[in-house]
């Protein structure tokens, strides 16, 4: 097999434009965060951001979920060439880091929301809550959360760049395995 499935590739592709949106909102919240959102965009504006981050963070979860269940259940395509010492090692550490974080976060979240007394929103359910009220545990989940976005755009800059290496400087067909057409 020299190709991961279409519906492996299709939710690669869906998940990394949902992480993009994600660490945009996210990164802007943290921007923002001592100037007030609601003060920079309105509160309107300020509670659509919390919902569509919410909601697409939530979806994020089920969507990994589906992506480890095929992972297990479908096989990886070998490597050709095959990857090998360092390359292999930080390849395999990028993408489980990857994982775990694109699980957890959205968890986080979800606790760190539920301790601020705050509604979840999955389009327009409200989640139930995971945790009962705690405003200080809330600031600190929020700010875990964030960190882990940073890990992850870092992550996700770190796995960008070794694809473009691949496709164009080594030109060695590694990004067949995850391409669309």
């Amino acid at each position: 097999m020299e190709r991961y499935s279409l519906l492996q590739r299709l939710l690669h592709w869906i998940i990394a434009l949902m992480v993009f949106g994600l660490l945009a909102v996210g990164l802007t919240f943290m921007a923002l965060e001592d100037e007030g959102m609601k003060s920079v965009f309105g509160e309107e504006i300020t509670a659509t951001l919390f919902k569509v981050h919410m909601t697409f963070g939530i979806l994020l979860l089920v969507l990994m979920i589906v992506r480890i269940m095929l992972r297990f259940m479908q096989p990886t395509p070998a490597y050709n060439p095959p990857l090998v010492g360092i390359e292999a090692l930080i390849g395999k550490g990028i993408h489980l880091l990857l994982y775990i974080l694109l699980i957890g976060l959205p968890i986080g979240g979800w606790l760190a929301t539920s301790a601020e007394n705050m509604p979840v929103q999955f389009f327009n359910m409200t989640l139930p809550s995971l945790l009962a009220p705690n405003p200080e545990l809330a600031h600190t989940l929020f700010e875990f959360h964030g960190l882990g976005g940073v890990a992850v755009l870092l992550l996700v800059l770190v796995h960008v760049a070794a694809a473009l290496k691949h496709w164009l400087i080594m030109k060695d067909n590694m990004m067949n395995r995850i391409s669309l057409p």
